[in-house]
């Protein structure tokens, strides 16, 4: 190790110990020399500044060869550690919080991670990922507030663990483009990694793997900074119980349990009342109640076709059904055209567009002259197309059944499939005038790891 880097670590843990000091002033100024004094022998808390010392003390080195917006997100790293220390302190010496209180006791942490959030959130800093990785890091720290079952979080170890996945994302962003450029950029990324895991993951699986240690209910050093809780009442005496009426499952529970008769306040079912006895009821259903019933249902499936131009630009053709005579005369290259929903039906286009998009179709014929960009077909069933013209592109996406025919001058276009099964290209036979050649693309491929990478080639099957 150098000199230039020991210099940077000696004066990281510095600056550390010196804001530990001026966090230790506070905690003895808060609860007074005793509780300082157990807390300077306590095990968790002497290991805790340890882990404050060394592995924060390494990102804060590493930032310091960075500078500017890293150094700066890296300062309120260390902050909100030793406000998580000062926390933990505070844990044995506070009753456990309530729901309501929760948010009191944790709010120096939730005002130090809001201001690194504050300095990642709308930045266009070429740093922006690091920031992003420090801000979504700091929500680990939560798990000191973790109260029980109830409180909605996960267990310590693991809240550590899937906070710093989040955050993980961001680093690696780091990782892969400083990679070849600035190792101080990868030092940093990977010390900030093991802060959190394994540092801080380990440190509360030794310490707090159920949870922070709170003071004993009944104690007269210290309350739960938290309005009064409610008088406690034995669950089976009387006199604890709410005057307000009991609703749902309760009241229930509360009837049963009463000893009154199940039959009483039921009345008595008369002869005239039995469904078998009453003449208004019949069983027959007429055949107008059928009508009634299936004419709103058909009316409401059916919806509008349409085939018009919009705003100069766009062709929208939606809902044919049974249409085999569908044109687009007047059309140029600045327009692009969309089909959706159609059935059982043909699309010709006379001219040459910009775009065409098939979506949500089935049986549907398209022929074209050509397009200066793409010819998109997706979620369909048994499409059927034909280029006079070129095309450079034809994407083919979700799609069950697509023919595909090709002329001469549409022969290099190039066809993208995904998720897509039965897709057939016929293009002109150069063997035979006006014949069509068919070619089955493939929707099997066979992956392997070849040379340190994976090779794909379409998976041929052969007769026995």
């Amino acid at each position: 190790m150098d000199e230039a880097l020991v210099g940077r670590l000696e004066a990281a843990v510095s600056r550390l110990e010196a804001l530990n000091g001026a966090a230790g002033a506070t905690a003895r100024g808060g609860y007074g020399g005793q509780v300082d004094h157990a807390s300077a022998h306590d095990p968790a808390i002497l290991a805790f500044d340890e882990l404050v010392a060394g592995a924060v003390g390494r990102v804060s080195a590493a930032a310091g060869k960075i500078g500017a917006e890293v150094a700066e997100v890296t300062r309120v790293l260390e902050k909100a550690f030793l406000v998580g220390k000062d926390l933990l302190v505070r844990t044995k010496q506070t009753q456990k919080p309530t729901v309501d209180s929760i948010a009191v006791f944790m709010g120096p942490l939730n005002e130090t991670i809001l201001e690194a959030n504050s300095l990642a959130e709308g930045t266009r800093s070429s740093h922006g990922n690091h920031l992003k990785a420090v801000a979504g890091s700091l929500a680990a720290l939560a798990w000191i507030g973790y109260t029980g079952k109830g409180c909605g979080m996960p267990l310590p170890i693991a809240h550590v663990e899937e906070s710093w996945q989040m955050a993980e994302f961001y680093s690696n962003k780091v990782l892969v483009e400083y990679k070849s450029k600035d190792p101080d950029h990868v030092e940093w990324a990977k010390a900030l990694k093991e802060l959190f895991v394994p540092s801080l993951r380990d440190y509360v699986k030794t310490f707090y793997p159920l949870g922070p240690v709170w003071q004993p209910p009944g104690s007269s050093t210290s309350k739960a900074p938290s309005a009064p809780c409610p008088p406690s009442a034995s669950l089976f005496s009387s006199s604890a119980q709410s005057s307000q009426p009991k609703t749902g499952m309760s009241a229930v529970f509360a009837e049963i349990s009463s000893g009154k008769s199940m039959t009483q306040g039921l009345r008595t079912v008369t002869a005239d009342m039995k469904s078998k006895n009453r003449t208004d009821r019949t069983g027959v259903v007429t055949a107008e109640g059928k009508e009634a019933h299936k004419k709103p249902s058909s009316s409401s499936t059916k919806l509008p076709s349409k085939l018009e131009l919009q705003m100069g630009r766009k062709w929208i053709v939606e809902h044919h059904v049974g249409n085999k005579n569908l044109v687009i005369e007047d059309c140029d290259t600045k327009q692009s055209i969309y089909v959706f929903g159609c059935k059982d039906s043909v699309l010709q286009v006379k001219g040459k567009v910009n775009n065409i998009t098939i979506d949500k179709c089935s049986k549907m014929g398209l022929l074209f002259k050509g397009v200066v960009a793409a010819c998109e077909i997706v979620n369909c069933n048994s499409i059927e197309v034909q280029c006079e013209g070129s095309v450079p592109t034809i994407s083919i996406d979700n799609t069950s059944g697509c023919q595909l025919y090709l002329s001469k001058e549409s022969l290099e276009t190039s066809i993208t499939t995904a998720k897509s099964s039965e897709i057939n290209a016929l293009v002109p036979d150069a063997n035979s005038d006006g014949d069509w050649a068919e070619h089955s693309l493939p929707q099997q491929f066979i992956h392997a790891f070849k040379d340190g990478q994976f090779t794909t080639l379409p998976a041929c099957h052969s007769g026995g």
